[in-house]
């Protein structure tokens, strides 16, 4: 048993060191600095955006930070059968990716600024995995739920491929939002609730602290 909990928490930490070397300058680029610092002009109460960048508790926990961020639901999009569960999610047969649905005020955070958490969030160079979470259903995608998202999610992933912020290509698929299916209860809050989980303290906690050093200006007090 101790030896499978030594294994487990090696695996961990060497995905938690493969992300950070992965996304170590994307705070420095040109094109980051120009997602993060464009002004909020909408007037509308509230808009959504939906990601996937692997591990759905660790994105929860990054977004729920921002301030201007309403909520914050795991569950699951992009797939081919209707209500999927957990299990038959990660079987990859399903087609979905483990996905974040995040309600916020464009009136104090724009879509630029969602997009600059979202490449920060995660290594958008990893095909079909984060670290040691492997398959389709942990898959960079960017859920667009209309043309304007649609236009910045493209324009934005190219700036970061022509400015070669990142040694490998960006993976990241960019499709329209159809439905979202909301993941099962215990997967809502995971960090919150269960930050004393080996994956929450060895994973999850340092993309957090690292997610609030870079956006330190902009997380709820």
């Amino acid at each position: 048993m101790l030896k499978q909990l030594k294994s487990a928490l090696f695996l961990a930490l060497q995905a938690t060191w493969l992300s950070a070397c992965a996304q170590h300058d994307i705070h420095n680029s040109k094109t980051f600095k120009q997602m993060n610092e464009q002004q909020h002009t909408s007037t509308a109460h509230t808009d959504t955006a939906t990601f996937g960048a692997g591990c759905f508790w660790c994105t929860e926990a990054q977004f729920q930070q921002l301030k201007g961020v309403i909520s914050v639901e795991s569950g699951y999009a992009g797939g081919t059968v209707k209500n999927p569960t957990y299990k038959e999610v990660c079987t990859g047969t399903t087609g979905h990716a483990e996905v974040t649905n995040i309600v916020y005020d464009p009136s104090v955070i724009s879509y630029d600024e969602m997009l600059a958490a979202f490449w920060m969030s995660h290594d958008p160079t990893q095909l079909n995995r984060q670290g040691n979470d492997v398959g389709t259903q942990y898959r960079s995608a960017i859920f667009y739920h209309n043309e304007e998202q649609h236009k910045k999610a493209e324009e934005y992933k190219q700036k970061l491929m022509d400015e070669k912020v990142f040694d490998k290509p960006v993976v990241t698929k960019i499709e329209p939002f159809t439905v979202f299916y909301k993941a099962e209860d215990y997967h809502q809050n995971y960090f919150n609730e269960n930050g004393d989980q080996p994956y929450c303290q060895f994973v999850v906690r340092p993309k957090v602290e690292k997610f609030q050093k870079v956006f330190k200006d902009k997380l709820k007090k």
